[in-house]
């Protein structure tokens, strides 16, 4: 059975089962692998996508729920030549180590400015805390989100 999904603006169709999960598809089929396979119980974050804006955890969506929306990947943000501004930030404040989590932090983090365009620390701790991060780089992720707001002219001082 084949499904439509719109991913990053494009429309492609797919042959999978209405079950499978979209992380799967991302990755399999479309060979987009900046969502990442963490804990599969969309407990880490890792797997994060916005679908219609909205962060969702793609390892327990399943096609069929997502094939008249549009989904984004972290693929879908920005390019080589002209990062994202969250991107961008996350690269100034070297908010990365190991790097597996960043993409769903990332992800997170655009919902939050789309929807808070001037967030307090406090308002970005909690649109992270659901994002895990072994690493313990959570102080430099919470001032790459504040950095990249602030970049655009909208956090709070």
């Amino acid at each position: 059975m084949a499904t439509n999904l719109t991913v990053n603006g494009v429309s492609r169709s797919v042959p999978a089962e209405p079950d499978a999960p979209l992380l799967y598809v991302l990755r399999n089929d479309f060979e987009l692998n900046g969502a990442k396979f963490g804990c599969g119980l969309a407990q880490c974050g890792a797997c994060t996508v916005l679908v219609d804006g909205k962060a969702v955890r793609s390892c327990v969506t399943p096609i069929s729920t997502v094939a008249r929306s549009e989904i984004t990947t972290i693929e879908g943000l920005g390019s080589l030549s002209k990062l994202h501004p969250l991107q961008q930030a996350f690269i100034d404040e070297q908010a990365t180590q190991c790097g597996y989590c960043i993409n769903g932090m990332i992800m997170s983090a655009k919902e939050l400015l789309d929807r808070n365009p001037r967030p307090s620390e406090q308002d970005v701790r909690a649109a992270l805390a659901g994002n895990l991060c072994r690493c313990g780089t959570h102080h430099r992720i919470i001032r790459a989100v504040l950095r990249a707001a602030q970049a655009s002219g909208r956090t709070r001082t």
